[in-house]
């Protein structure tokens, strides 16, 4: 027969104490908070077939793990809080807006759940704020927005982050509220769900709010850079500053030929920051001086938002003897000299894409030959014509700009300034400033000034011809305007 042990108590021999107790139907193992239990062996089972091991009151467990659960807290938050792995908590946003701050740095497998105490998160929304990691893998905060709601999430890496794994409510499930790009800077304008903020000086875009994919995240933009001035001593047309732009995929307005659709410089996003902004200033207008002495213009200077940067306009050239450079490039080249003596500057320069601009036209060979026009965004600048006789020459036209509606009006910029001349009153051989704010080249006899570029379009100036005593047209300054959606 099998042998038994019958006993009710099994003491300890030093002091008597209890180390197996018998008492009515409980059984009790350990002799105090102090007297650790060890059960050793490749396999322990706690518990009978359908039975329920329990922690007492106040006890803690490790090395279990967890299943995707937590241990929820009865005392209701009412007020801002950071939570804590493996907890559930109650929220009651009776008496306002409440943020839980997600745990920082969280581990794969973290759990944190929340709960709509007085079904309330309609009127008073509840806010998950991510802490530095990503929500269902975005960027952004998420806002329960709908009474009842009650959400489970885990985080599970550094791409995805916290995920819900499990949400309920006894009518609807919970939402992400849309949050939208929110700035401050330059002149604001709106246009339908559009905010526009216009940039005619140095600034500084100081966003807010960096949005989430069911509001807006990106922005479209224009960055014009400055345009040149135009060359002396029969010299050519400025060329306009550099025209960036690009409309973001959630923007509908017309924009230019140049709008980028691609690439990194498509689709900008931006985060909670302050961008700052420059715009770059019209190349300066130089004075009246002999062919023999004459400038090159004056470059229009850089314009820049976040990673864009618009070159400036390169100067008008000059049919001076002195030592001048073989032509002058920029974000659209400058114009040619009279008679071909210095062909007009490479536009694009430095090279982006879409180009920022056209190259200058040639000034006239073949004797007595205008000076070429300026460059522009929206073609390469007019050539001069040669005659071969005095007062028959045509100087080249300033290029065309190009036209966007950005800013909710159709609007034409970065024009080249016409080339310089000399012809008669009844045979005028001045340039005409390209569209957009070009300006206009000077002729003799005339006599006829040249003018300046418009303030805020990067237009080029028109060039100066011999011996009108004008001088040079100064570029145009440039602009930046940066667009975003901000409400729905």
């Amino acid at each position: 027969m099998t042998s038994k042990i019958k006993v009710d108590n099994i003491n300890k021999v030093s002091d008597d104490s209890n180390i197996i107790k018998k008492c009515g139907t409980t059984t009790t193992i350990g002799s105090g908070a102090s007297n650790p239990i060890v059960v050793d062996g490749s396999a322990v089972t706690l518990g009978r077939c359908g039975g329920t091991v329990a922690l007492a009151s106040g006890a803690t467990q490790t090395g279990f793990g967890r299943t995707g659960t937590v241990d929820w807290a009865t005392t209701v938050k009412t007020t801002d809080f950071t939570a804590a792995n493996g907890e559930g908590y109650f929220v009651n946003t009776t008496g306002g807006a409440i943020t839980v701050t997600l745990p920082a740095s969280p581990s794969a497998g973290d759990v944190v759940a929340v709960s709509d105490y007085a079904n309330n998160f309609a009127t008073n929304n509840l806010t998950l704020g991510r802490n530095s990691s990503n929500i269902g893998g975005v960027a952004a905060d998420s806002v329960l927005i709908v009474n009842g709601a009650a959400v489970t999430l885990v985080f599970i890496d550094a791409t995805k982050g916290w995920i819900v794994t499990d949400s309920g409510n006894q009518s609807e499930a919970s939402q992400l509220l849309p949050a939208y790009v929110t700035a401050t800077g330059g002149t604001i304008t709106t246009s339908g769900n559009f905010k526009i903020h216009t940039f005619t000086g140095p600034g500084a875009l100081c966003v807010s709010n960096a949005g989430n994919p069911l509001g807006s995240t990106t922005v479209s933009y224009l960055v014009i850079a400055g345009g040149a001035s135009g060359g002396t001593g029969n010299g050519g047309g400025g060329a306009a500053g550099g025209f960036r732009e690009s409309r973001a995929s959630d923007d509908s307005y017309t924009a230019s030929p140049l709008n980028a659709t691609s690439g990194p410089t498509y689709n900008l996003s931006v985060s909670v920051q302050p961008y700052t902004i420059t715009v770059g200033g019209g190349g300066a207008a130089i004075p009246y001086t002999h062919p023999a002495t004459g400038n090159t213009g004056n470059k229009g200077s850089i314009s820049t938002f976040s990673t864009i940067t618009s070159a400036g306009g390169g100067g008008g050239a000059t049919s001076s003897g002195a030592a001048v450079p073989a032509n002058v490039p920029g974000g659209s080249g400058g114009g040619g000299s009279r008679d071909g003596n210095v062909p007009g500057g490479t536009g694009n320069t430095p090279p982006v894409s879409p180009p920022q601009g056209n190259s200058g036209g040639n000034g006239g060979s073949g004797g007595w030959g205008g000076s070429g026009g300026g460059g522009g965004a929206g073609a390469v600048g007019g050539a001069g014509v040669g005659t071969g006789s005095p007062g028959g020459e045509r100087a080249g036209n300033g290029a065309a700009g190009i036209t966007t509606s950005i800013n909710a009006t159709p609007t034409t910029r970065a024009g080249g300034g016409g080339g310089s001349g000399e012809g008669t009153g009844s045979n005028p051989s001045y340039g005409l400033g390209g569209s957009g704010g070009g300006g206009v080249g000077s002729n003799n006899p005339g006599p006829r000034n040249a003018t300046a570029g418009s303030t805020n379009t990067g237009s080029g100036g028109g060039g100066q011809s011999h011996p009108n005593g004008g001088g040079s047209g100064a570029g145009g300054s440039g602009i930046v305007i940066v667009r975003y959606k901000f409400q729905n």
